[in-house]
């Protein structure tokens, strides 16, 4: 059986552009995209956490170091610069190859730079 596990986010990104008329995508600093073990064209899921929405879209690069969060195209719709995002990826695996995975983890400060990474997340307790 296979099942569906997040495999790296970009935590708290900050959009740094709407391009309303540009091919739809979400352009991602390269660096970032690497260390969330991202890859140019793959699908990913936004979640704006300051306006509730969601939608997918995909990955093209930005320039490295740049820090660019740019959503493209109908994305450009559901944002504003200075929102805050999660960009997510999943992959499938096999149940025994689920036993010791861990996903790349990236938190980002409001400018894009990196906080911390992880490959956990803690327990959430009441």
């Amino acid at each position: 059986m296979q099942i569906t596990l997040l495999k790296g986010k970009l935590h708290m990104a900050c959009v740094t552009q709407a391009e309303l008329w540009y091919d739809g995508s979400c352009a991602i600093d390269a660096d970032l995209v690497k260390l969330a073990g991202l890859r140019e064209f793959e699908r990913i899921d936004i979640y704006n956490v300051d306006n509730g929405e969601r939608f997918t879209t995909y990955v093209i690069l930005a320039e490295p170091g740049s820090k660019t969060i740019s959503m493209n195209g109908a994305a450009a719709r559901k944002v504003q610069v200075g929102d805050r995002v999660i960009i997510a990826a999943y992959g499938q695996l096999s149940e025994a190859e689920a036993e010791n995975y861990k996903p790349k983890l990236v938190y980002l400060n409001r400018d894009n730079s990196v906080d911390r990474t992880s490959n956990t997340i803690p327990v959430q307790v009441a």
